[in-house]
């Protein structure tokens, strides 16, 4: 069954993590897990301080060539009358977090990043579409 806007803002909204889904300048898609936080129509991201095999990220890199991205939220369940996706799609900018007043909302939302805020680059993503999908 498909979902409006606001049924998938909702689950985007309960969601502990997503999946970010950039481009390469050459049309290579990237994926990876994220920690965000939804903000009126933005989902806010940050390169935390888990161990990553570079300082250069993909992901920061796809979005300096090509801003548009996808986020992806689910729920697998083995009750398949369970299943349920929701995607985000819009435009990313990468900030630094001084200049992200809805920072606070994530580090807020987790508490790793309320005892050790990231301070990494920070993914303000203005999401122009909402979609949707659940099993019933």
């Amino acid at each position: 069954m498909r979902h409006d806007a606001e049924w998938a803002r909702q689950k985007f909204a309960t969601a502990p993590v997503a999946r970010l889904a950039t481009v390469s300048p050459v049309g290579s898609p990237h994926l990876v897990p994220i920690t965000f936080a939804l903000v009126g129509t933005a989902l806010v991201s940050a390169v935390d301080a888990k161990p990553k095999s570079t300082t250069s990220l993909r992901r920061l890199d796809n979005i300096a060539g090509n801003p548009f991205v996808s986020v992806l939220v689910d729920e697998y369940h083995e009750d398949w009358t369970r299943l349920w996706w929701a995607r985000a799609d819009g435009w990313a900018r990468v900030l630094p977090p001084d200049e992200v007043p809805e920072f606070a909302a994530l580090v807020g939302k987790y508490p790793t990043y309320r005892a050790s805020p990231p301070a990494g680059p920070v993914i303000v993503i203005a999401v122009d579409h909402w979609s949707g999908w659940s099993a019933s």
